[in-house]
């Protein structure tokens, strides 16, 4: 189990930039810094996520994997709109409810995703 983690972090990292740059774009972010910001936010939150996630249910089992899931996507939604506040020019939607709708469509639609592919 803990040899498909290289895996699993390379197929969630990939989905995620993939949804989330296709949402970006849905929402008319244009600028080709705003992109290579959100690209560059992900591949600092998703890996982080993953890992901790991963390997709480290995780890820990089930239950503790559903808890750190809850907690480490808070963790990933706050500290990317909170460096979204920061860095982007995109200012048509709120930086909070930009990296929600980011977070949440990667997130709802990776869930599909890996039911799919797993």
């Amino acid at each position: 189990m803990i040899r498909m983690l290289p895996v699993y972090m390379a197929v969630s990292l990939g989905c995620t930039l993939i949804l989330e740059c296709s949402a970006a774009a849905a929402l008319r972010v244009k600028n080709k810094k705003d992109f290579l910001n959100i690209v560059l936010v992900n591949v600092l939150t998703n890996p982080l996520v993953v890992t901790m996630t991963f390997s709480a249910g290995v780890f820990f089992g089930r239950e503790i994997r559903v808890v750190s899931i809850v907690i480490m996507e808070l963790f990933a939604f706050l500290s990317e709109a909170l460096i979204y506040r920061k860095t982007l020019e995109y200012k048509r939607i709120n930086p909070f409810l930009l990296s929600l709708i980011l977070n949440g469509t990667s997130y709802f639609l990776g869930l599909i995703l890996n039911k799919i592919i797993y």
